[in-house]
């Protein structure tokens, strides 16, 4: 299965993906491409090392920087969503993955790569879910609602914001003296776990 990975960040995620495919004999899939919404992605760094071809497809990246200021957020969205199906087309990708990208998709990449779209995201979906719900602000609401376990979900992307059908989650307790960043450091490993899981169980699942 030919994957188009899709980051917004430090790419560790990304790094769990490539380091699976390199050392996995048998691995079911294979990174065609690595896609960012901002050039400032380090995750970009670690593609090119691992010599997989990258584009950056953000706003000012595809309208240039005056159109851009003067798009919508929706605009924005869907111009990244077409430039990121266009290369994940180019690049021939069967399926794309999100890993820690931050854009939410629109248009016809949610149509044309319907239930071949996985994302990660840190926490127990259904819970802590949906618009704004992203990194650290995840972390952060969860223990405000004083939960007693976090940790993190590999789903399906749908038209909808963390609402697809999930695939995998990783279970950590949340502690008594617990901060956004302690509790991130102890489901970030299950993250890179999930992530490589995710992936592999959507090849099989498209194999059949």
């Amino acid at each position: 299965m030919n994957i188009a990975v899709l980051v917004s960040g430090g790419g560790t995620n990304l790094q769990a993906l490539i380091d699976y495919e390199k050392n996995t004999a048998d691995c079911p899939y294979h990174i065609v491409t690595v896609i960012a919404d901002t050039k400032k992605a380090y995750a970009l760094e670690r593609a090119s090392l691992a010599g997989i071809p990258t584009q950056v497809v953000s706003p000012v990246a595809v309208l240039g920087s005056e159109k851009a200021a003067a798009s919508t957020k929706d605009e924005k969205r869907r111009a990244v969503s077409d430039a990121a199906l266009a290369v994940s087309r180019t690049h021939g990708a069967d399926a794309i993955v999100l890993a820690g990208w931050l854009t939410v998709l629109a248009g016809d990449i949610i149509t044309e790569y319907s239930g071949r779209i996985v994302n990660l995201h840190p926490a127990l979906l259904p819970k802590f879910g949906g618009v704004g719900m992203w990194g650290h602000h995840v972390h952060e609401a969860v223990l405000a609602a004083h939960e007693t376990e976090s940790g993190c979900t590999v789903h399906l992307v749908d038209a909808g914001c963390d609402t697809g059908r999930i695939l995998v989650q990783k279970r950590v307790p949340v502690l008594p003296d617990d901060t956004p960043d302690s509790l991130y450091a102890r489901i970030a490993p299950h993250e890179h776990e999930a992530m490589v899981e995710g992936v592999c169980l959507l090849a099989g699942m498209l194999k059949a």
